[in-house]
């Protein structure tokens, strides 16, 4: 728009100068026409010469700060004289006084609070918007790039050639495959499949694993006649061989790495290799079990070797251990080895101890060996449900393995004779969608065992379905894994907690019980009362099955821009703002995913659905707020907590529920499999009769009670709600109905985070008939991120909503955990989210219905919601940046596993899936075997330490009485009779002394007693590298100058006496903060904030030298 130069503005050289401009107004010097390239600040004017104006905008929806803008070094050239730049561009010369003198420039007003605080959000917002863009720039969510797409699918009829000549009925014959085949074909599978040309492996291939003398010896068989064939088979255990079996084993390693480069290349996003014979229980040199080449262990190997992955996660789920993989991959850290397998205590085959719990690898593998056997027959779904959530994904998390291959058998299906088992098919389903939010999707499943045909073809359908995207199907038998899997379960755990932080728990007598309700739950002792029986869901009626594959519409979107509308008429800087949904959608614009949704058709909720949830009273009041003046609503909106009002919000609101319950009427009536509605104002605070926390009507609570009014019956509705704030108004909606399952994980700090109060604590598990049904995960610090939501969600949220057994899952989904959130404070990633997203796709056939929250910064709330859509479109969660060396993750906060342990040792009463008595155990490992790699030691130091391990162990023949082993403690120091177990030490001073952490027993004056190290702490990133001048073992103490017992910092390394002496390096970690000091006398380490002692890799630097200069000799590998 072009308007005259004002009036009172007068023209030097190139630029229009204004004597007297507002602060809004801005002079530039360019050429009209060119405007389009001004960068304009919010609410601001600019003239150009000639007159030309640029039209004022709105502010940014980012909301930018109006920070100083550096004006260009030609801008500043062109000035004419007495115009300099500014901080908000060229400024006119001063009028000239009387004696040409300049006149003072006006006082510059300051601005008020309000304003004040206003600009304070935004440069708050503008850093944390950076920061989260740093944060995301590993993320790849750029529409230009395709996504792998395709499911592999390999077979040829070549492996069908071989049988065995003696025994007709040998139970892996061809009939197998071609079971297998006809029944995907009947499926239509195969033909929504990319084939993939089955190839013969190589000679160098095979050598990857197996030696040259073994494979020279299967070369031979192809010209050997039956006797001979006999002959050899008879010499190995379980194995029948044939004159094509050498031919056959090449094509079956090759068909497996020929998926394998595909999905590797992104030309597939996943594929299954039907293959045989099955290759898990071979060896290097050994064939066994019907297995004559490791076609998964090559695959493995191959991926390391020649396609460059570093860490490769293999996971057997067939009945038997796979020991022929187990051995080949025990000292290799870069691959995870992980079986669920039958075992009976040894006396199921390979009847091998090896195949039991404590073997976890040895040397750099230890801890890379997972190994779950079941010890008796008959484990169903829910068994292994349990084993993959409460073990192999949290591990699986932390591992970030780039590639995921399984040894798919499927001789634990119902009916396998060999199995005794009684998974269903649709286990495998939902355990291979679990699989997939892993390493991107790139997961190969490879055909192992399987001897019932009807079982084994069901089995794999099922599989394939789900590589397909098609919903995971309704499981199976009883909803609750059986004590006896409670108990296999529980023992892993205990053996590779010291490995793996993910799986790091607290025991009940440890826990605070301050959380009101907490008390009650546990019992008066603290301990775990007496189960409570929820109602079987198997006897409830439920919905008909879904359609056994994806609806074409897989996903709709729900929006409508009057939503906008709603806006704060006193706070344009207010963080519940119309950005929130514009941004979110115009993200989801550019990545191309709108389009791959149905949308559907937005409405407004009519009044009788208010009120399934919503008091008559209170839709009047928020219907009267229509049409107030600015003062009334005001008022209106005062009259709540941290709510606000306009002449539109009562619209906004009716509109944001009946958009939520427009995707509800979809994804029942099965137009689409799952929905998203992105709508706001949210909704989860709102009570029956209350706006709250900008909440005015319940969208979520709304949605569960009409998909039971629609159903015409109690619908059983999982609502997961992770926005950070408590949805206080879902729980007392729902806390007295067991209809309606309702998890929480927020921010809770003891009680003072928004909404405040005991609602959000972990004791409140519903009221009456819905006790058990409320499950809060408190978070009692900030900064939680993916390290704790994940464990959260797989540990105990899935685990519980798997054995409730929902129809249909909503989630509160606001964004306000998201890395970068002003209200949050916490550290959720986009892909953390998304992750989240595609495991609830397991439940309730997919029929999952996400609606938006909270969530007020822009750019988090965006991404973290495109990713979500992308997961419930289909496409596999986003790998995390890659990770070049270990440590791969940094470890969880401790007071989340507090929160952890205390939410489900509070609901095991109600929930038998989380009754896990987790042990304190060790691992069956050899002398040579090294602490699991999850704290990374410099380079230099990792090439010394092959041969140690942390193990607990007593020792004998150390080098000097007055050392004892780590892990003990020094010899028991008597009390004073007057301070005798009243918790005060002989010297006053309160708290335990070195080594307390236990109370010590009654033993002999001269007797030792066992005190178990912490594997961890959250304090080892204070210990420092071993000053150049190396250590000093002989120094006395730098205060008091004694000899005796003296304590070395592993931060500053003073050299200090302690608390049995002058107490002197008490006093100094007190005063400088330094946790972690160093025993002279018997190398223990001890964290003074964990009140522990630690032994931990990170130690190990000053130990070992502190061992050479004590002892002469290097540190025993049993420490």
């Amino acid at each position: 728009m072009v308007s005259p130069t004002p009036p009172s503005a007068h023209v030097q050289g190139n630029c229009v100068a204004q004597p007297r401009l507002p602060r809004a107004v801005r002079m530039v010097s360019l050429r009209a026409g060119q405007s389009d390239s001004i960068r304009q600040r919010p609410g601001e004017t600019i003239f150009l010469k000639g007159g030309e104006q640029v039209k004022p905008f709105p502010p940014h929806p980012d909301l930018q700060p109006l920070t100083p803008t550096c004006n260009p070094p030609c801008l500043a050239a062109a000035m004419p004289p007495g115009v300099s730049p500014g901080p908000e561009g060229p400024s006119a010369p001063a009028p000239s006084g009387r004696a040409g003198r300049r006149a003072p420039p006006p006082p510059r007003r300051s601005p008020g609070l309000p304003e004040a605080k206003r600009r304070g959000r935004a440069r708050r917002l503008h850093q944390e918007v950076a920061e989260l863009q740093d944060g995301l720039q590993h993320l790849d969510l750029a529409a230009e790039k395709p996504v792998p797409s395709g499911t592999g699918l390999a077979y040829d009829k070549e492996l069908t050639s071989f049988h065995c000549l003696w025994d007709k009925s040998f139970p892996e014959c061809p009939a197998r495959l071609t079971s297998i085949w006809t029944k995907l074909v009947e499926d239509g599978l195969v033909e929504r499949c990319v084939p993939v040309q089955a190839r013969l492996a190589t000679e160098e291939e095979i050598l990857l694993v197996h030696s040259p003398q073994f494979l020279a010896l299967m070369a031979s068989t192809a010209d050997m006649e039956e006797g001979k064939l006999r002959a050899l088979s008879d010499t190995y255990d379980s194995v029948y061989l044939h004159p094509n079996s050498y031919h056959c084993a090449r094509l079956a390693a090759g068909t497996v790495l020929a998926v394998v480069d595909k999905v590797l290349s992104g030309e597939l996003r996943n594929g299954l290799a039907l293959i045989r014979p099955p290759g898990h229980h071979a060896q290097r040199e050994r064939m066994e079990g019907y297995c004559l080449f490791n076609h998964v262990a090559i695959a493995a190997r191959h991926a390391r070797e020649r396609r460059g992955l570093q860490r490769v996660l293999i996971v057997d789920w067939d009945v038997h251990h796979g020991q022929g993989t187990q051995f080949i991959f025990e000292d290799d850290p870069s691959v995870l080895y992980f079986s669920v397998h039958r075992y009976d205590n040894g006396a199921f085959w390979p009847h091998l101890p090896d195949s039991d719990s404590s073997a976890v690898g040895r040397g750099q593998g230890c801890g890379f060996t997972i190994n779950l056997p079941w010890n008796q027959p008959g484990m169903t779904d829910a068994d292994y449900i349990s084993a993959f959530l409460q073990l192999l994904l949290p591990v699986a998390f932390e591992f970030q393995p780039q590639l995921v291959l399984v040894a798919a058998g499927f001789d634990a299906a119902i009916g396998d004779p060999k199995g005794q088992m009684l998974v269903s098919p649709a286990c495998f389903a939902h355990l291979t969608h679990m699989l997939l939010a892993l390493a991107g999707g790139k997961v190969v499943l490879a055909l192992e065992g399987g001897y019932n045909l009807h079982s084994l073809t069901e089995g794999v359908s099922a599989a394939l379905g789900s590589l397909l995207g098609d919903p995971c199907p309704p499981l199976a038998g009883p909803a609750a894994p059986c004590p006896s899997a409670l108990q296999s379960i529980s023992k892993a755990l205990g053996i590779h907690a010291q490995f793996w932080p993910s799986l790091q728990h607290v025991e009940v007598s440890a826990l605070s019980t301050e959380d009101e309700g907490v008390e009650e739950a546990l019992g008066e002792t603290g301990g775990v009362p007496s189960p409570v029986e929820l109602p079987c869901p198997e006897a409830l009626p439920s919905l008909e099955a879904p359609p056994p594959r994806r609806p074409p519409a897989c996903t709709g979107l729900v929006y409508d821009e009057r939503m906008t509308q709603h806006y704060n008429m006193w706070d344009s800087q207010h963080p519940e703002r119309p950005q929130r949904v514009t941004r979110a959608l115009s993200r989801l614009q550019e990545l191309g995913l709108e389009r791959r949704c149905l949308r559907l058709p937005p409405r407004l909720a009519t009044e009788p659905e208010l009120l399934l949830c919503h008091s008559p009273e209170y839709v009047a009041r928020l219907r009267a707020t229509v049409g107030l003046r600015p003062r009334e609503l005001h008022r209106a909106g005062s009259r709540y907590n941290s709510v606000y009002m306009c002449g539109e919000s009562f619209e906004a609101a009716c509109l944001a529920a009946g958009c939520v319950l427009s995707a509800v009427d979809a994804v029942l009536a099965g137009q689409v499999q799952n929905a998203v509605a992105v709508v706001r104002p949210p909704g989860h605070h709102a009570e029956p009769d209350a706006a709250c926390g900008f909440c005015l009507f319940n969208s979520v609570a709304l949605a569960a009670r009409y998909a039971q009014q629609v159903a015409g019956r109690p619908l059983r509705v999982l609502i997961l709600d992770w926005d950070i704030h408590h949805g206080n108004g879902i729980q007392h909606i729902f806390e007295e109905d067991p209809s309606v399952l309702y998890i929480s994980l927020h921010r809770y700090d003891a009680g003072a985070f928004f909404p405040g109060g005991p609602a959000g604590g972990a004791g409140q598990v519903g009221r009456g008939q819905g006790r058990g049904y409320t499950l809060n995960v408190p978070w009692e610090e900030p900064r939680a991120g993916d390290l704790e939501y994940l464990p959260a969600l797989l540990r105990l949220c899935l685990p519980v909503a798997y054995q409730f057994r929902p129809e249909l899952v909503l989630v509160a989904a606001g964004f306000d955990a998201a890395q970068g959130d002003p209200l949050g404070g916490c550290l959720v990633t986009p892909q953390g989210y998304g992750t989240m997203a595609w495991l609830l796709a397991t439940l309730a056939c997919g029929r999952l219905i996400l609606a938006l929250e909270g969530g007020y910064n822009l750019a988090a709330t965006a991404e973290s919601l495109a990713t979500c859509v992308r997961a419930l479109l289909g496409d596999p969660p986003l790998a995390p940046p890659p990770v070049l060396a270990l440590p791969l993750s940094p470890h969880p906060q401790p007071s989340a596993l507090h929160a952890l342990s205390l939410a489900s040792a509070v609901h095991r009463t109600y929930w038998a899936c989380l009754r896990l008595h987790v042990p304190s155990m060790d691992c069956d490992a050899s002398e040579d075997r090294s602490p699991a790699p999850q704290e990374a030691l410099p380079p230099d130091d990792l090439s010394s330490l092959g041969s140690l391990s942390l193990e607990d162990r007593s020792q004998e023949g150390m080098g000097s009485p007055d050392s004892v082993p780590v892990g003990w403690t020094r010899r028991k120091m008597k009390t004073e009779p007057e301070l005798e177990g009243v918790g005060i030490n002989p010297e006053g001073e309160e708290g335990p002394p070195e080594g307390a952490g236990l109370a010590a027993p009654d033993l002999p004056e001269d007797a030792l007693y066992a005190v178990t190290p912490l594997s961890w702490c959250p304090h080892l990133s204070s210990v420092a590298p071993v000053p150049p001048a190396g250590l000093d073992i002989l120094a006395p103490c730098q205060k008091c100058g004694c000899q005796g017992e003296n304590w070395v910092c592993l931060t500053c390394y003073q050299v200090l006496c302690s608390r049995y002496v002058a107490g002197h390096m008490v006093a100094h970690g007190d005063a400088s903060g330094h946790p972690m000091v160093l025993s002279f006398a018997d190398l223990s380490a001890w964290c003074y904030d964990c009140e522990a002692y630690i032994h931990h890799p990170t130690l190990l630097p000053a130990k070992i030298l502190a061992h050479r200069l004590k002892f002469g000799n290097e540190l025993p590998a049993l420490l």
